[in-house]
């Protein structure tokens, strides 16, 4: 049961309970590996938000500025969320909302007027979160690799 939910930006200490929630989304990696990206992602300049529950951080939001082209977009820097997730039980109560939030407002006080995301084709979770938060598709797209 959600009591005091507090969202926060995370902090450089923070890169290994942000790693432990992001496994359960990006599980062909370790733990250890995330903290590492985790650490130099914020190192760099972007932004982790943390969905806390009393002591418990029950969800995270990643996003940074992309400067590159940015399907469906007019404008540069766009902010971007790389990665959002709340733990199971925590779901349907509004947390992603209040991270996407947190992220679109961090953006803003980056200079961007505009915001983007992306997710698998088969992600009907994430299409439908997406599309629910007011974005807009933009495109599909199937990526080819070839090794030489």
């Amino acid at each position: 049961m959600v009591r005091e939910m507090e969202i926060k930006e995370a902090i450089l200490d923070e890169a290994k309970i942000i790693a432990e929630l992001a496994i359960h989304m990006w599980n062909s990696h370790t733990i250890e590996e995330l903290k590492l990206n985790f650490e130099g992602y914020i190192k760099s300049g972007g932004a982790v938000f943390l969905a806390w529950n009393s002591n418990e951080a029950v969800g995270f939001a990643q996003c940074g500025l992309r400067h590159d082209y940015v399907e469906g977009t007019n404008s540069s820097p766009v902010g971007y969320l790389e990665g959002i997730f709340v733990t199971g039980e925590y779901r349907r109560q509004g947390i992603a909302k209040m991270l996407l939030m947190a992220c679109q407002n961090w953006a803003k006080e980056q200079g961007c007027v505009e915001f983007a995301s992306d997710c698998e084709l088969t992600n009907d979770d994430s299409l439908r979160f997406h599309l629910n938060m007011g974005f807009e598709e933009a495109n599909r797209i199937i990526c080819f690799t070839k090794r030489l």
